[in-house]
């Protein structure tokens, strides 16, 4: 066919993570992009349950590319579930739009199938997106719906665009032959990150006077949402036993409904050097992995965790759980950092004293962090996109 490739993409809302990525596609001559997103969220202030206070994302999110919000016709709008995001106008949109292809992100939402539905009856080819992994088991009947309705849908899916391993190991577990999976590896802005390592890290002592940690400490990091679901207790756990052996300082940035249960712990048990620094918006982060030594992320479940990503961007060893996606492609078992059985607090804690016993190791680690993280950028993920166009369309 003629380039460029007219690609439709449907997104939920402005997102920090995949702005980058559709600025980066809209670049290319090869692709004439317009995003459709379901909701203006993150626009504009929003109540993020989550961390459990009111956002505003400080970065420029609709630079750089076409894009369109469509009305949401939800009663109760919200990210989250099925019915929070019902935009009718996709349809007519999708009808008069001229696109060569429609990239979905995921079918979780009734837009998605609206959209899905509406390509599959006019013979557009559809390009889907997910984060689903097999780390996570479910009840019986419940995966064995999940697995007709999935199998049906992706046998009229076109290309799949895989973010890593384990999401590769889904499709295949699902029926889709491996040629039509191509890797659009789950990324962040490595260019931002690395370049804020560059102006950063030689300030690691006086950030840390500013934030009010000890110079001589060595940081263990946690960023992210302060729920159950990632595990912060656990790492608190962790470092309660670390903390006898070792020297060391425990810094959360994030927010949410567990962190008065974590501070009453620290207090309870007398846990020195555990530091809470709230919610931090995507410009102030950069701080906090400058003045780290090793990043923790202990999730009972995450398909992928791009916290991690960020971490290594700034040379840290980095520590995840067996449930956190990240880890099936970025986490080299003792090169550049540990992958511990989830809740095993035991291990946790073995994993970051062995980070932090060898100063020399853990510089080594994290130059290997470096190396890895390269590869995993927003260029491979265009030359993976336009794979798959070239392939659907040869």
């Amino acid at each position: 066919m003629n380039l460029p490739y007219r690609l439709a993409i449907l997104a939920s809302h402005p997102i920090q993570y995949q702005t980058p990525l559709f600025r980066a596609l809209a670049a290319r001559s090869e692709i004439d992009l317009t995003v459709l997103f379901c909701s203006d969220w993150g626009l504009k202030p929003y109540r993020d349950d989550g961390f459990g206070q009111e956002l505003k994302w400080n970065i420029p999110l609709l630079d750089g590319y076409r894009s369109e919000v469509l009305a949401n016709k939800s009663p109760s709008p919200n990210l989250s579930n099925f019915r929070g995001l019902i935009n009718p106008g996709i349809v007519r949109r999708l009808r008069r739009g001229n696109f060569d292809a429609l990239w979905v992100h995921g079918w979780a939402r009734a837009t998605d199938w609206l959209a899905m539905l509406t390509v599959f009856a006019s013979g557009i080819p559809v390009l889907l997106r997910g984060e689903t992994n097999l780390l996570p088991t479910l009840p019986r009947p419940k995966e064995k719906l999940k697995k007709a309705i999935l199998i049906w849908l992706f046998k009229r899916v076109s290309g799949f665009l895989a973010i890593g391993r384990y999401n590769s190991e889904f499709y295949e577990a699902y029926g889709v032959q491996k040629e039509k999976v191509f890797l659009v590896p789950y990324a962040v802005d490595n260019d931002f990150f690395f370049a804020r390592g560059e102006e950063l890290l030689p300030k690691k002592k006086e950030l840390k006077i500013k934030l009010g940690i000890p110079c001589d400490l060595p940081v263990i990091l946690f960023t992210g949402k302060l729920l159950e679901a990632k595990r912060p207790l656990d790492l608190l756990k962790a470092f309660a036993v670390v903390s006898k052996a070792a020297r060391a300082a425990l810094v959360y940035v994030g927010d949410g409904p567990l962190r008065p249960r974590l501070e009453a712990y620290v207090h309870e048990f007398r846990i020195q050097h555990v530091y809470f620094m709230g919610f931090q918006n995507q410009t102030e982060l950069p701080q906090f992995y400058a003045i780290a030594d090793v990043f923790v992320l202990p999730s009972s479940f995450d398909p992928w965790g791009l916290v991690v990503n960020e971490a290594m961007c700034f040379g840290l060893p980095v520590i995840v759980s067996d449930q956190v996606g990240a880890g099936g492609d970025l986490v080299q078992q003792g090169l550049n950092g540990f992958v511990y059985r989830a809740g095993d607090v035991s291990l946790l804690a073995e994993s970051i004293l062995e980070v932090l016993a060898d100063p020399f190791r853990r510089e080594s680690m994290g130059e290997m962090s470096k190396n890895i993280v390269r590869q995993w950028s927003y260029s491979e993920d265009v030359k993976g996109i336009l794979s798959c166009l070239q392939w659907v369309f040869k």
